[in-house]
């Protein structure tokens, strides 16, 4: 069934190095090829993007500005008229069967419209480097089993809340049917938004560990540490929250989140980057107003009940962020 399937490859680039030309090449090595490779490049400065251009079956778009992961991505699904779109950082390495495997799952499971894979780290593939996102109640979000070791129970297909986009298997009409990313986003959080509009549009999302990938992660942007990160990041959390948690359970859930980002601002002033987190704070607050217009939006249109969010948050009392 894979093979009657069409699908888009979108990569979005900026300042990928070799990264770009290497994920390409495993891209090459596929055995179900895409129809397509959308190479955007989002104002690199290091010409990487070149790379790309030297490969016959890709499309390269250069952008003006950078317009970050989010709005990348919208410029390359509103060219795209595949079935599917599987999305790829330029460091992020799949195994030959990779679109097969993803291809195979959207077959067996036509009501799930997002397919995550099975992450490693680049550096030692016995580690992993998520296997779907976890989505706590407080409005916590994290890869689910980052930086552990891999075990058998990792090996076994499950529901996940959203997938990580660095390596991912979308039904295109379901992206562009809740509008594809947020922009305002720029990057860092937008999947899981992405994945909790999905959600709240009545879609599901799976993990599918025969799909591999090897993932440097974060190799443009300083790391999960860097001030770049932390800005968006958690700019970009309490944006989430807001839009997407559904009726009672936002009222009943807003203490915790304010918990929450009281917390993460003393955690981030005991490491040193009290004057960013504040900023990213700052800036969620001020965009407020804008996130609850949004708001407004997608909950008018919400077809998920209250009952089938909370029953795919994560509701311990103290999330497990480290442990699990």
């Amino acid at each position: 069934m894979a093979d009657l399937m069409t699908t888009t490859v979108i990569i979005i680039n900026w300042n990928g190095g070799e990264f770009l030309a290497e994920c390409l090449r495993h891209l090459e090595r596929q055995t179900v090829r895409p129809d397509r490779v959308l190479v955007v490049d989002n104002a690199s400065s290091d010409n990487s993007v070149a790379s790309a251009e030297a490969f016959t079956n890709v499309t390269v778009r250069r952008l003006n500005a950078n317009l970050g992961f989010a709005g990348g991505n919208n410029r390359a699904l509103a060219e795209c008229d595949t079935e599917f779109v599987a999305l790829l950082n330029p460091d992020a390495f799949p195994d030959p069967e990779w679109l097969e495997r993803l291809l195979a799952a959207a077959g067996a499971y036509p009501e799930v419209a997002a397919f995550g894979s099975r992450q490693l780290c680049f550096e030692d593939t016995g580690i992993l480097d998520g296997i779907g996102d976890i989505y706590h109640m407080s409005g916590l979000v994290w890869r689910n089993r980052h930086g552990k070791r891999q075990r058998a129970e990792d090996l076994v297909p499950r529901e996940i809340f959203s997938p990580c986009a660095a390596a991912a298997l979308y039904r295109r009409q379901a992206l562009v049917d809740i509008g594809g990313f947020d922009e305002a986003f720029f990057c860092y959080v937008e999947d899981v938004d992405l994945g909790f509009r999905l959600r709240l549009a009545g879609h599901k999302a799976m993990y599918v560990p025969e799909a591999v990938v090897r993932h440097v992660g974060s190799a443009t942007t300083g790391g999960q540490g860097s001030d770049f990160s932390v800005y968006h990041g958690h700019r970009n959390l309490v944006w989430t929250f807001v839009k997407n948690m559904p009726g009672v359970l936002f009222w009943l859930l807003l203490p915790l989140h304010l918990l929450l980002n009281l917390v993460t601002i003393g955690m981030y002033i005991a490491r040193g980057q009290g004057g960013m987190i504040f900023r990213a704070k700052k800036d969620a607050v001020k965009g407020l107003p804008q996130v609850w217009s949004k708001r407004k939006q997608i909950q008018a249109s919400r077809i998920a009940t209250v009952r089938d969010i909370w029953r795919i948050l994560d509701k311990r009392l103290i999330p497990s962020k480290y442990n699990r």
